[in-house]
């Protein structure tokens, strides 16, 4: 299946990205700063390609193939719905992130609360999140690299990962996050590349012959449409209702967190200022939502009419394990399709997606366990370099593990699945924290054990019935995540209102250093006023109106994309002025933003 040239092509992508982060290993290695947060000084054009990548992982395609394949294009609003999340961070917290100057969003909860259980708050989610929970992302990101291996190489699992890991801890070593943003920045354009590349020859497939045949094709009806049928309402609320209306606010889910958090954050936290911290935000969650998905999507299509059923994959592909044969693994079996030359492109783009989320993810977990664990409760006294060494070491670790889990999981959907049931119910803490004063560290604490024992339940305990058989309708995902989404917040607002609020003290320095202003805080903000301090002024409604302007101007952009290669030609007109007309508005907006 290799030629010459397509080695060729990998070997330099190597070279380069390994080149890169030995560049930054120079710097990297200084201080724990400028290992995990390099140095504060990054641009916001630098940071938002880096977040982009961070996302675009090996996965990715995989999980909109799955949907596609199963759902339909409607069915990807269980992650365009995530936007609504996206803008709020843009618009409203970006910034608060940025003035509190904390090396992690795990920092801010001994800023935010208050006495020993805001320090275990602090310890006990650097280990949940970055060991546990990172692991599984990774695991995730890691099952695809399997099925790539399996499919486009033809090389068994173990082989994969085992190759996988090593290259990618390589370079995530060395340069610490400075290396990860620039090679993000390099396998950011190579992973669009050879995206589109691939959809290009997807669709001039001799069985397919153009866009205009792909849509017209009779195995496609009912699976290009926007919007789910309305009058469905089996397929409406799972797919469309629950997302728009429940899950954006209240689930924590990684790269979409409500208020910002995780590599976000980080991203955000190394940003020069709030004005860059706010554009890389904003530049991610444009090009995230309304410029990478079509050509995934178009590769989905075009597999449902070479290769319907997963039968048709495996008559093919007879050595791919019965683990890993789900509609998730049709997309690298379309990248065989590709010619000598491209297909090694596209095998390149594939593994830059793969180690762009793996490097971020392992700076980001290590970052947790070092500065949130290790040096605030094991040694308070390490050295810049000692940190640094940790962090190194960690790195290794963490991809072992994450390595392992992905052996166990069996499809993208899956995990995703697993992590928004985890998530569930938390998300509207990590808004409310910043603007009301209320919320203290046993409501985190108690909501992260809540969902985790709901969703640990509901995986092993009250699992989904097999395909084809008729669930109770507690088993179906959709509503095992609104269950959750209930007990969840029900226990940590009884939770919250029962035990002891946060230190007045701590709450007036919070409110002196971030300045989120709002009604939450009036009392705060009125002796903080009293002490002579300046009134400190909230923009919160302009805010809000430049966050929803956003989300219609991200989804006219989307969708314009989308009816310009339907050929439908009104529609695209309407849709890109929507977006046209929002840009313009925003921009005007942009000028209200209060910035320190």
């Amino acid at each position: 299946m290799f030629q010459p040239i397509d080695i060729a092509i990998i070997v330099v992508f190597f070279l380069i990205v390994l080149g890169i982060g030995y560049k930054a290993s120079k710097t990297a290695g200084k201080s724990s700063s400028e290992f995990f947060l390099s140095g504060r000084n990054m641009p916001w054009w630098l940071l938002g390609v880096s977040m982009v990548a961070a996302t675009f992982s090996a996965d990715t395609p995989n999980l909109v193939t799955d949907i596609v394949r199963n759902n339909g294009v409607a069915g990807n609003w269980v992650w365009w719905a995530f936007l609504f999340t996206g803008m709020l961070t843009v618009f409203v917290y970006a910034k608060l992130w940025r003035r509190s100057e904390v090396m992690t969003d795990l920092e801010f909860y001994e800023l935010r609360y208050s006495g020993k259980m805001a320090s275990f708050l602090r310890g006990f989610r650097a280990i949940y999140l970055g060991v546990f929970f990172n692991v599984m992302i990774m695991g995730s990101v890691s099952l695809a690299a399997i099925k790539i291996g399996s499919v486009m190489f033809g090389i068994d699992k173990y082989t994969t990962i085992t190759i996988a890991s090593f290259a990618v801890v390589l370079y995530a070593t060395m340069g610490g996050l400075k290396g990860v943003i620039w090679a993000d920045f390099f396998q950011f354009g190579i992973a669009m590349f050879g995206s589109i590349a691939a959809a290009v020859v997807a669709v001039n497939q001799p069985q397919i012959g153009g866009l205009t045949e792909l849509f017209a094709h009779p195995a496609l009806e009912g699976k290009l449409n926007f919007l789910p049928d309305f009058n469905n309402t089996e397929v409406l609320i799972p797919l469309f209702v629950i997302p728009v209306a429940i899950q954006w606010w209240n689930v924590w889910y990684p790269g979409a967190e409500p208020g910002g958090g995780g590599y976000i954050a980080q991203r955000m936290l190394s940003a020069k200022d709030e004005r860059n911290a706010v554009g890389a935000t904003l530049f991610f969650n444009v090009a995230h939502y309304a410029l990478r998905p079509w050509p995934w999507i178009i590769v989905a299509l075009c597999s449902i009419i070479l290769f319907p059923q997963l039968s048709d994959i495996h008559s093919q592909f007879p050595n791919i394990s019965e683990q890993y044969l789900k509609d998730d693994i049709a997309y690298p079996v379309m990248m065989t399709l590709l010619p000598s030359g491209l297909f090694g492109l596209v095998v390149a783009s594939l593994v830059a997606a793969y180690m762009s989320t793996i490097g971020t993810h392992l700076n980001w977990g290590s970052s947790y366990v070092v500065n949130d664990f290790y040096k605030r409760f094991i040694k308070p006294e390490a050295s810049e370099k000692e940190l640094v060494r940790m962090g190194r070491m960690l790195t290794v670790v963490l991809m072992i593990l994450a390595a392992v889990v992905s052996l166990w999981l069996e499809n993208a959907k899956q995990a995703f699945d697993i992590l928004l049931q985890i998530g569930a119910g938390t998300g509207l803490i990590f808004i409310l924290r910043w603007f009301w004063w209320r919320i203290n560290a046993f409501t985190e604490i108690s909501a992260m054990i809540i969902s985790f024992v709901v969703a640990i339940s509901f995986q092993f305990i009250f699992p989904e019935v097999e395909a084809g058989a008729q669930p109770e309708w507690w088993q179906t995902s959709h509503w095992q995540l609104v269950l959750g989404i209930t007990i969840t917040t029900f226990s940590w607002l009884l939770v919250t209102y029962l035990t002891k609020p946060t230190d007045h003290k701590v709450l007036k320095n919070f409110v002196l250093l971030t300045r989120p202003g709002g009604n939450g805080w009036k009392a705060i903000n009125e002796e903080i006023e009293s002490e002579g301090h300046p009134k400190i002024e909230n923009n919160f409604t302009t805010e809000l109106l430049m966050m929803f302007i956003a989300v219609f101007t991200v989804y006219g952009g989307l969708f314009s994309f989308g009816f310009w290669i339907y050929g439908n030609i009104i529609p695209a007109i309407i849709a890109t002025a929507v977006s046209l007309v929002g840009v313009a508005i925003l921009f005007k907006l942009l000028g209200k933003l209060k910035f320190s």
